[in-house]
């Protein structure tokens, strides 16, 4: 029974080890509800997980850049952050502006960004995209490609791991 409870205790510090070491990899993510987004990031934040944008990362998505430190994502050359304001359904499934979600939006990005979007005329119906040299000098690339990392998809994202499956 002691050599049970060891062995299940060994287990569960490695699984939780290769939780922590777990990236996020966005590939094609056009967004969606603004506060599924915020608490998603929110969850990924407190995990402590890397983000790695690898692709088109837009609308609600972007809020991963004021979520998640700075420190946690990167971007590979695929990377494309696409901006516009925010919006609501109204009568007959027509979009209709939300200057007030839009503003909070535009809040929750980094300076950087926020200066970005502001030199492009702001936050509107049209998408803007951030990628290339810009969005490379904002930040830090990524060292290795999909191939090196087994992959789940989650939700428009996906859920990355070492291909020797360590975990590191």
């Amino acid at each position: 029974m002691k050599c049970l409870t060891v062995v299940l205790a060994a287990m569960l510090l490695l699984a939780r080890a290769e939780a922590s070491h777990a990236l996020i990899r966005i590939t094609n993510d056009r967004g969606g509800q603004i506060g599924r987004y915020v608490d998603r990031y929110e969850k990924l934040r407190a995990s402590g997980q890397a983000i790695v944008i690898d692709g088109l990362c837009a609308s609600a998505c972007t809020i991963v850049l004021g979520t998640v430190p700075h420190d946690k994502i990167c971007v590979t050359p695929n990377a494309e952050l696409g901006f516009h304001a925010a919006w609501d359904f109204g009568k007959r499934g027509r979009a209709i502006p939300n200057p007030e979600a839009t503003q909070e939006l535009f809040s929750m990005y980094p300076s950087q960004v926020r200066r970005w979007i502001a030199s492009r005329g702001g936050l509107s119906a049209r998408t803007i995209f951030l990628r290339g040299r810009q969005l490379a000098a904002m930040y830090r690339g990524c060292y290795g490609g999909p191939q090196d990392a087994k992959t789940r998809r989650i939700k428009g994202s996906v859920l990355s791991y070492p291909a020797d499956g360590s975990g590191h």
